[in-house]
């Protein structure tokens, strides 16, 4: 790959996206996209950049990580979206592109003129990935929105953790992550009946942020509509199980194996491992009556035995189990690496850095990484000028100006 961009066969080549976005949800879309080929115009502020910048941690010499990651692929450009000759650029862009990313307040951008009346009338074949906390059309449409709460809202968090314990997040930007690659999904869908519909007329794509999660859920409404039953955290078991073992074990080396039995077969598995009649648990409610007395056998069945020794036991009893793995374990897997999941590019800052690879995968039509996250606004020339056919004397006014 160079500095141009993405092989022409990826499957995105030639999409043309603009963000008005930040942080994570709104940009993940855009990099998902631009993993697949998508030429991907992220928009930022000339003095700052993205928050999204200086998120995590940094290096010692204080260049900081998760960018480098979070903004690949992308094309960064610097605007001041507070002048006003600043926001015509931002429309002149809007109105290049194909689709359309944001994720800020739905006032802030009916005040930047790049709320989706404006844009449609601009752009009447433009897609438009609009990401919030709560909706554009609710009573809370100009709060602001946050992951956690996205998280809060969804009813994940109420169905994880200890029984006993409190409500629990998950270690990473759940919501958020979730919620981009939900609006990747959507863009494409609208992008097909773009292709199709000789009569489209644009698209708006409104997610909030809480309702990603909330549609992963799929039993959490039905069980409570027909029975009445609010799901309560349990632990490593599921509130709504499928089959009688699914926990996490400790072994004899002090390693977590989380063991899982999804058919009434895979149970009786479990009881044949552990020595017990496996007539005892020949139906679904005999499997549940006997939940505990599995679960207990098998834990301190496991923590007799080293993890190695346990895993090949359960291997050759077809009981399905696995380490709980932590990042050294990813990268030093032997399926991870013959998936190609861990890739290494260099970054001019960095030198050589390890990340994920693209994922999915297509065969025919792959996409790739080309850079890691760019620095500020080194694409305002190739975009501005070359993009936009901007005069350079025009270029040269907005930069003494500092609009761009």
């Amino acid at each position: 790959m160079t500095e141009e961009g993405v092989k022409p066969q990826a499957a995105l080549a030639g999409l043309k996206v603009v963000e008005v976005a930040q942080v994570i949800a709104g940009p993940l879309a855009g990099t998902f996209l631009a993993d697949m080929g998508a030429d991907v115009v992220h928009i930022e502020d000339p003095g700052r950049g993205d928050p999204q910048r200086k998120t995590g941690v940094a290096d010692d010499d204080g260049v900081y990580l998760w960018w480098k990651v979070s903004g690949r692929n992308k094309r960064s450009v610097t605007i001041d979206l507070r002048n006003e000759e600043g926001r015509a650029l931002a429309r002149r862009l809007v109105a290049w592109a194909d689709v359309f990313i944001t994720n800020f307040r739905v006032g802030t951008l009916e005040s930047w003129g790049l709320d989706w009346p404006t844009v449609h009338a601009l752009n009447p074949k433009l897609v438009m990935l609009q990401i919030s906390g709560y909706g554009t059309d609710t009573t809370l449409r100009n709060a602001p929105g946050f992951g956690k709460v996205g998280e809060a809202m969804s009813g994940v968090v109420a169905i994880t953790g200890a029984e006993d314990g409190p409500p629990m997040h998950t270690g990473f930007s759940h919501a958020d992550s979730v919620t981009g690659l939900m609006g990747a999904f959507a863009v494409q869908t609208a992008l097909y009946r773009r292709e199709t519909d000789p009569d489209f007329d644009g698209e708006h794509i409104d997610i909030a942020l809480f309702e990603s999660l909330y549609r992963l859920i799929e039993w959490q409404v039905i069980v409570y509509d027909q029975l009445g039953m609010v799901p309560r955290r349990a632990g490593n078991q599921l509130p709504v199980s499928p089959a009688a073992v699914i926990n996490s074990y400790l072994s004899a080396d002090d390693v977590w194996i989380t063991v899982t039995s999804g058919t009434p077969r895979s149970v009786q598995n479990v009881a044949r491992l552990l020595g017990e009649p496996e007539a005892d648990y020949a139906t679904v409610e005999q499997q549940n009556s006997g939940r505990e007395r599995l679960d207990r056998l098998l834990a301190a069945w496991v923590r007799e035995r080293s993890a190695e020794e346990a895993l090949a036991a359960m291997s050759d009893a077809l009981v399905t189990a696995s380490r709980i793995y932590d990042i050294r374990d990813i990268l030093a897997d032997q399926t991870y690496r013959e998936r190609g999941d861990v890739i290494t590019i260099d970054d001019e800052q960095l030198g050589p850095v390890k990340m994920q690879g693209v994922i999915p995968k297509l065969a025919n039509h792959p996409g790739a990484v080309w850079r890691t996250g760019p620095g500020l606004g080194v694409d305002n020339e190739r975009v501005f000028l070359d993009y936009l056919g901007m005069e350079r004397s025009d270029y040269d006014r907005l930069i003494a100006e500092g609009v761009i």
